[in-house]
């Protein structure tokens, strides 16, 4: 539903008050009115308001000190003045202090519906233009930073991708820039002033992931105690990025491709919805092997596979590094408040020589520690982790473990997961990028490592 632009009124006579409340109602506005500036003043403060009509002379606060204060507590209200013949000079002064225009009374209808008119067209300009600017800075901000010919090949296709309505399939290791690359194709996307809601499919359990994307009606299950929205209702006139994809179980595909297909969907104990989303999915799989497996339909992936962007690995863009190492290093050195200019050639030479298997997340990481623990105005080797300095052979081998033959599956798996937390420190999302499993493979071992630890503390 379109909402309606509000139009606040501000006038001591309440004939003229009342008057102008049914012209601009039956105009399609939303209209609140007072009968006194300061009264005016505490509904602007409560209500966003796109055009104040306020008379010039009342009492108290007049039409002056209420513009001066509209200024203030909402600055994008364009503000139009009502004035005696008498007055129009004070008027004029109004203008100069920032009031849109103003009008003479006694008032004609079709002169004041066109100046408010106006007035809400100038004033949806200044909030266009505000939220491009936030747009811009918000894409600044964002590390789409690449000069290879790799990387430019690739954004040529996102660039061509976003202005349609196409779903897009990202695919690449973790850590590449995936979810960064779908808010760009949003902000680019005629849907840009819609939402852009992200899901990481792996990250939610299976047993609710349904629900999160669907929502569900109050009592549909135990514990459903109020309606709630799904993703997919949230993303509505906007952009749905659905990560890791791959990871969705067969009941919940079958209802993301009538989606897909229809537009609609039931929510949880509820009746069938219509929605209207662009999506954009991603993985770090093969979705082809997953279809040829069983795991993933061939009709759901038909869906997806619309438009295919490969999101190469850091390591294969060629020169890349050293322009996303200054950009993370002016990221955090501003967040941080610090007063640095570069790196050394050597420290350089390290971060460009380093095959980055965390790829650009793990490149960020890196920069943001060395960053803060810098004693120095210059980024040295010193500043740098251990296992880049080391090299990568001398790192894989200070993270290799070793198993005997014969040693379970399962084993293996359990000491490769647990030795790879105790490299990241615990980050279980940088683990699995590592690992290249997914984020809730590592949660499932936790949980089964724990419920073994307290079954043999039981037994003892």
């Amino acid at each position: 539903m379109i909402q309606q632009p509000t139009i606040l009124l501000v006038d001591d006579e309440q004939a003229n008050l009342q008057s102008l409340s049914r012209i601009m109602t039956r105009e399609g506005f939303e209209v609140l009115s007072a009968s006194d500036g300061k009264a005016g003043l505490e509904l602007l403060r409560k209500h966003p308001v796109n055009v104040l009509v306020t008379d010039l002379k009342m009492p108290g606060m007049d039409g002056t000190d209420l513009l001066k204060a509209a200024r203030t507590v909402a600055p994008e209200t364009e503000v139009v003045m009502m004035t005696a013949y008498g007055t129009v000079e004070n008027a004029v002064e109004a203008m100069k202090q920032g009031a849109y225009d103003f009008v003479t009374k006694p008032l004609k209808r079709a002169h004041i519906v066109g100046v408010v008119k106006r007035a809400l067209e100038k004033q949806s300009l200044v909030v266009e233009n505000r939220e491009l600017r936030a747009q811009l800075e918000a894409t600044r901000r964002r590390a789409i930073v690449g000069g290879s010919l790799t990387w430019r090949r690739m954004m040529d296709v996102v660039n061509q991708a976003s202005p349609s309505s196409a779903t897009v399939l990202l695919i690449g290791e973790s850590g590449t820039g995936k979810e960064l690359l779908a808010r760009a194709i949003h902000e680019q996307s005629q849907r840009v002033k819609g939402p852009f809601i992200p899901v990481n499919c792996a990250a939610i359990p299976e047993s609710i992931l349904e629900s999160e994307l669907f929502g569900y009606e109050r009592g549909a299950f135990t514990g459903a105690v109020s309606r709630r929205d799904g993703r997919f209702s949230l993303a509505d006139g906007g952009t749905l990025f659905l990560d890791e994809v791959a990871e969705i179980s067969q009941q919940v595909q079958v209802k993301l491709l009538r989606v897909l297909q229809e537009g609609e969907f039931d929510r949880l104990g509820g009746r069938t919805e219509q929605v209207d989303i662009r999506l954009v999915a991603a993985t770090n799989k093969d979705l082809r092997a997953e279809v040829e497996a069983g795991r993933f339909r061939e009709d759901l992936y038909y869906r997806l596979n619309v438009i295919t962007v490969h999101v190469p690995p850091l390591r294969e863009r060629e020169g890349d590094v050293p322009l996303l190492a200054d950009f993370f290093l002016r990221r955090y050195a501003d967040k941080n408040a610090k007063k640095l200019v570069g790196f050394t050639q050597a420290a350089m030479e390290r971060l460009s020589a380093y095959r980055w298997p965390g790829n650009v997340r793990e490149l960020e990481n890196v920069i943001e520690r060395a960053v803060v623990l810098t004693k120095g105005q210059v980024i040295d080797e010193a500043d740098l982790p251990r296992n880049l300095l080391e090299g990568d052979a001398a790192a894989a081998s200070s993270r290799s473990i070793h198993v005997a033959i014969g040693t379970p599956l399962d084993e293996v798996e359990r000491r490769l997961i647990l030795e790879t937390l105790r490299q990241t420190k615990g980050d279980k999302r940088l683990a699995a990028q590592l690992l290249g499993i997914a984020t809730r493979t590592i949660y499932r071992r936790l949980e089964a490592e724990r419920a073994d630890k307290e079954g043999t503390e039981a037994t003892a």
